[in-house]
């Protein structure tokens, strides 16, 4: 965009209300050019995200509840306020659009999940001998990217396949300005050594550019340039130099010859390939460039079970090329929605002509067809784990007595040494498996908790968990009166013209509440957690304490339960232990791991960092002098004065600082 775009924020004079009520008032100070729209709760979250040809006539369908599904009569009623930005054209309102999808992450959107970074091949051109390397996350290093890739391993292949083609480095630059003789892989072909001048730095430089032009997509004219090189060093008798030809050659139609699909005549493209069954969608997306496969992912977005493949793999799309390069071409298994103005936005993004097809014969065709298989496949595969899974929570309900099959679980576990650098962690487990996105990590900080008391640790952690729980159940009396509203509303106007189920994805989201807490320890543990809960009065989530069995051997572990006089066991071979104790199993190792990060990052920590008025170059000057911080705690005030920059005063300080902390 070459203009800021316009943004007008306003809020109806009585905010309490929701609805299309709320929702026409708007309509007097809108535009009727494009842009886009935010709806937002009663608590102010963002719960759509949507563009406009005209933001004047989109809003207006939204100021009346007949003619909508249930989903966004529903998404209706939930309106308290809405946000307005005005754009110039269509196409840049449906980029921003998908950019602020994915900022907000509206409950009513169709949202991208598992977004990843994919790792790139990186060119660094910050050197006089550039290397190439694999490189994840912000691209702040000069050089040439290429990707993405769909894994590192199809990253790594590729940087092997460079470097026997081209001969490029692969070393550090502290490696590289360090080395007196070439390393290894000079002896083995692999790299050039321009480290130590065994290829000069311009014949070097045409190696680098010749892989930039094979990875941007003219692979085919650099197999035909090396291969009219080796047809010419031969008839001049250089064998040794056609030789090395014939090597790149090979070496060029090894990585070819790897891949599991090859298409012929497409060089640069993405294809994503969209999968409908069992109210869940799976997308494909193949990555291919310099006419090879570099890999595939696939994804399973959040989406509501109305919405039909095409407007899933449609807003899909654009949020996926929010933050990522964008090929030439894009090849899609269904016609969206919006293609043409998909293809007009992601041209005016990539700057250049970007197209999006629906190939129906011919090699692109096979390529769809391909991903389209793969997808089926991914989601059969997953619909059969969260059956299995499914099967394993209904045991988890049946073996400890619960009310109802838990949705979410969650498990507290802590790790320390000593007391020091506490940790608390929690881990999340649902119908679908382990929830790595909602994981926590809780830094025992209170001053009332006494380091290395286990109790007092799990009390704190719980406290901090649960309040928020506490206070999230006041929004969510509010939420159950927009609901019963729209309840009342459901048997007017509505009830003729609504014929969907009523089992949204938005409906059956994943819960914010668990339904079961499992703490690693026994009845004191256990003791603890009741208290919490009850202060808060969550008495409605179910609580079991999982503690080692005797000798502290897995598979005898005892569970305690509330209003249980003694605890229970489970069967050696039930699978609901094993299920157990892998919950069990995964809070300890996130806990773990939380503990070893922090503890490694103390481990750097100086205490001349803590002392006020001590910067880098008085921290240097002493180290400098001293050694070490620990000398710099050990010595007296007029030791402290005889260096450089430290005045009275500030000798005075250091030596408190230091005699204080041992008192």
């Amino acid at each position: 965009m070459t203009e800021e775009p316009t943004t007008t924020t306003s809020h109806p004079e009585t905010p309490a209300k929701t609805g299309p009520e709320v929702i026409a008032a708007y309509l007097k100070m809108l535009p009727q050019s494009p842009g886009v729209y935010r709806m937002l709760d009663t608590a102010g979250d963002v719960i759509y995200v949507g563009k406009a040809r005209s933001l004047k006539a989109r809003v207006s369908n939204y100021a009346r509840l007949n003619g909508h599904t249930n989903r966004i009569a529903r998404m209706i009623l939930a309106t308290a306020s809405m946000e307005f930005v005005s754009v110039r054209t269509e196409a840049e309102a449906l980029l921003l659009e998908a950019n602020l999808i994915k900022r907000f992450r509206p409950r009513f959107n169709v949202l991208m999940r598992d977004d990843k970074s994919f790792p790139y091949i990186l060119i660094c051109r910050d050197h006089a001998a550039p290397a190439v390397m694999k490189h994840r996350g912000a691209r702040n290093r000069k050089g040439e990217y290429f990707g993405p890739f769909a894994s590192a391993g199809a990253v790594n292949r590729t940087v092997n396949m460079l470097q026997r083609a081209f001969l490029l480095r692969s070393c550090s630059d502290s490696v590289y300005d360090s080395r007196t003789r070439p390393c290894l892989l000079y002896q083995i072909k692999r790299c050039s050594a321009p480290c130590t001048g065994e290829i000069n730095l311009d014949d070097y430089d045409k190696l680098v550019d010749e892989a930039e032009r094979f990875l941007s997509g003219e692979s085919q004219t650099v197999r035909e340039m090396y291969q009219r090189l080796m047809e010419d060093a031969a008839e001049k008798l250089e064998f040794e130099t056609a030789a090395e030809y014939r090597n790149r050659l090979w070496a060029l139609a090894h990585v070819t010859a790897d891949q599991s699909i090859n298409p012929e005549g497409v060089e640069e493209a993405d294809v994503f390939a969209a999968y409908q069954d069992g109210g869940q969608t799976c997308i494909q997306v193949f990555f291919f460039r310099t006419g090879q496969n570099w890999g595939n992912r696939a994804y399973y977005p959040k989406a509501d079970r109305s919405l039909n493949v095409e407007d899933v793999l449609d807003s899909f799309i654009a949020q996926f090329y929010d933050d990522k390069p964008v090929p030439r071409l894009i090849l899609i298994s269904h016609d969206i929605p919006n293609r043409e103005l998909l293809a007009e936005a992601l041209s005016t993004k990539a700057e250049r002509k970007v197209e999006i097809r629906v190939p129906a014969r011919g090699t692109k065709s096979t390529l769809v067809e391909h991903a389209l298989a793969n997808a089926r496949e991914a989601l059969g595969r997953k619909l059969a784990e969260s059956s299995s899974q499914a099967r394993l929570l209904e045991g988890v309900a049946e073996r400890f007595g619960l009310p109802a099959v838990p949705r979410r679980i969650e498990v507290f576990d802590n790790s320390h040494i000593a007391g020091t650098n506490a940790v608390g962690g929690m881990i999340v487990a649902g119908p679908e498996g382990f929830v790595k996105g909602q994981y926590r990590k809780f830094n025992i900080k209170s001053p009332e908790t006494t380091p290395g008391d286990d109790y007092a640790m799990m009390r704190e952690v719980l406290t901090r968990r649960f309040k928020r729980i506490a206070e999230a159940e006041v929004l969510d009396e509010i939420e159950t009166e927009v609901e019963e509203i729209a309840s009342d509303v459901g048997g007017g106007p509505l009830s003729p013209i609504v014929e969907e189920p009523n089992d949204s994805a938005e409906e059956v989201a994943f819960p914010d509440k668990p339904d079961l807490v499992l703490i690693d320890g026994g009845l004191g543990q256990l003791s603890v957690a009741r208290e919490v809960l009850a202060g808060f009065g969550l008495h409605d989530i179910g609580l079991i304490g999982v503690a080692k069995g005797p000798d502290r051997d897995a598979g005898r572990e005892h569970f305690h339960i509330p209003g249980h006089d003694r605890p229970i066991m489970l069967e050696a071979k039930d699978p609901v232990l094993y299920f157990v104790q892998r919950l069990r199993d995964e809070a300890h190792r996130f806990a773990i791991g939380t503990h070893r990060a922090k503890r490694a990052k103390s481990l750097g920590a100086n205490p001349l960092d803590e002392i006020d008025g001590i910067g880098p170059t008085r921290k240097r000057a002493l180290l400098k002098h001293f050694g070490s911080a620990k000398a710099v705690s050990r010595a007296g005030v007029e030791d402290l004065k005889g260096v450089d920059g430290i005045s009275a005063d500030m000798a005075k300080k250091i030596y408190d600082f230091f005699h204080e902390r041992a008192g």
